[in-house]
């Protein structure tokens, strides 16, 4: 290349408004999904200490967060329950009387404009901290279908837009669009957890929703970080059994199954820029070790570029001001 084509290349970057014009890849507001953590009660704000600006919130506090987040565009949020009790079954996480069913209703009331998608998993129900019933000190999948179904109808009973089971047990889209189905509730979709990966960035998380394993992992599962055509595996046979969107989770250290997810299928990708995503972004910043908005901002450009339709993300807020700044 001579030094006339290196130019070439330069002139376009020279000029910040020249910029801005030839963007590849626009980040908006309105495809962030912002996850929230709902506990029962009033006037509960409890800060979590490894994710620095997110709280466990009881109902009214999330509606006011839900109305912040609107104000800036967000319109879309995903709610986490903890839940008054737990038992081997997690039984109550298809009570109505819980956290997640009574924020779906009072979010809806205060704001019939915001978009409520419902996490459908029984990690946070459960005494055990698995996400699904146990046979011993194995997840018997099949025993855990129904109840991820009973707990999506509990949502749609409450006004959720969508439902998103996160459990990862084999057949969980198919048995809760039967359920869906079977309750009139024909017309709510269902995003896939489709490749959800047994990852070290939930770390934080787990803190959140208070849903750590009490014993063993959840690697027989979720799917081992080495694993890349086996997401496109678990995609496709999400699809098949009806899931309307698809999610890779975790993002940053999954583009690659993101772009690739991007590529084969044309079902709309959700990417989740989950907890440790969002942690050790706050945490160096805090430290003064890197610009904190620039690489958050960056972080989410690079899942936007990898392909993803939808952005989980807990920094939804944040990087929704910065955008609205222009």
């Amino acid at each position: 290349m001579t030094n006339d084509q290196y130019a070439n290349l330069k002139r376009l970057r020279r000029n910040p408004t020249l910029r801005e014009m030839l963007k590849e890849n626009r980040l908006s507001a309105s495809e962030f999904i912002y996850p929230m953590f709902v506990v029962n009660g009033t006037g509960v704000k409890t800060p979590i200490e490894p994710m620095p600006g997110i709280n466990q919130m009881s109902v009214d506090i999330a509606v006011e967060e839900t109305l912040k987040a609107k104000e800036f565009g967000v319109k879309s949020v995903l709610l986490f329950g903890i839940p008054k009790h737990k038992d081997s079954t997690g039984s109550s996480s298809s009570s109505q009387d819980e956290a997640v069913q009574q924020a779906v209703s009072a979010i809806k009331k205060a704001s019939p404009g915001t978009y409520v998608i419902t996490d459908v998993c029984l990690c946070e129900y459960t005494d055990h901290g698995h996400c699904g019933v146990l046979d011993g000190e194995d997840v018997d999948n099949k025993a855990t279908l129904p109840l991820l179904a009973k707990t999506a109808i509990s949502h749609a009973r409450a006004g959720a837009d969508m439902v998103a089971p996160s459990a990862m047990m084999d057949g969980q889209v198919a048995a809760i669009r039967s359920g869906l189905d079977e309750n009139n509730f024909c017309n709510i979709p269902i995003m896939g957890y489709s490749a959800k990966y047994a990852s070290a960035f939930y770390g934080p998380f787990r803190i959140a929703a208070e849903s750590s394993p009490r014993f063993g992992d959840r690697n027989s599962y979720q799917m081992a970080p080495t694993q890349g055509r086996e997401a496109m595996r678990e995609i496709a046979a999400d699809i098949e059994e009806g899931a309307d969107l698809v999610m890779v989770k975790p993002a940053l250290a999954y583009l690659d199954v993101i772009k690739e997810a991007s590529l084969q299928f044309d079902t709309p990708i959700a990417a989740y820029n989950v907890s440790g995503e969002y942690s050790m972004v706050a945490a160096a910043g805090q430290a003064g070790w890197l610009d904190q908005e620039r690489s958050m901002m960056e972080i989410l450009t690079s899942i936007k570029r990898a392909g993803a339709d939808l952005i989980i993300t807990y920094s939804a807020i944040q990087a929704a001001k910065i955008l609205s700044r222009g």
